[in-house]
């Protein structure tokens, strides 16, 4: 959602960010492939230190250089069809190491599923739709996106690894699965009504 609505302000700020990996020469693909390196680092450090608010401040700026790759490709136009199915498959598995990492920290496996499960649904509740129908890149902004995902549980992991609650996480965790799964309701209704209206144009011209 916020992607969506702030796009023009968001954009620059990526544009000027991604200036210097461009001018190094650096592929699209090789930002995303070093983005969850960096990910991934980030994680195995947190399954070490175990500490929350560490591990959402790195987190935080190992997603800041991952959401650079689009920039970089607009800048050094080698935007790719292969580039934009890449960059998809590495968020679904950044989410998937981040959440594992989280759940292995605080036991919180329970919730850790039900939350990756929803960020997932939330995906395919789009892609889905985009098989049947053509889908606008741009005009689905939900409730609980990716960035939003994103911005979420860094919040809550610094929040939590500050403040010592013991309940910071697991109502965090369990908050964010909901979100999520609501989120992929709402994507659900939308594609049910976008492929109602393709099934309804397609009937008068099965009758005739």
């Amino acid at each position: 959602m916020i992607d969506g609505l702030m796009k023009d302000v968001i954009d620059p700020m990526w544009e000027r960010l991604a200036r210097p990996l461009a001018r190094a020469g650096m592929t699209p693909n090789q930002v995303t492939a070093l983005g969850l390196g960096l990910i991934a680092l980030a994680s195995g450090a947190y399954l070490w230190h175990g500490s929350h608010w560490i591990f959402g401040l790195t987190l935080a700026a190992a997603f800041v250089f991952d959401a650079l790759d689009g920039a970089v490709a607009r800048q050094t136009g080698l935007s790719s069809k292969l580039g934009g199915y890449f960059d998809a498959m590495v968020d679904r598995y950044q989410e998937l190491i981040v959440l594992l990492a989280i759940g292995f920290v605080t036991g919180l496996w329970l919730l850790a599923l039900l939350a990756f499960s929803g960020a997932m649904l939330t995906s395919y509740a789009k892609a889905r739709a985009a098989i049947e129908v053509p889908v606008s890149n741009t005009d689905w902004p939900d409730l609980f996106e990716r960035l939003e995902r994103i911005i979420y549980l860094c919040v809550l992991l610094v929040l939590a690894g500050v403040t010592g609650w013991d309940w910071a996480m697991p109502a965090g965790l369990a908050l964010y699965a909901g979100l999520c799964h609501l989120t992929a309701l709402q994507r659900a209704a939308r594609a049910a009504r976008l492929l109602r209206a393709a099934d309804a144009a397609r009937a008068p011209d099965q009758a005739g």
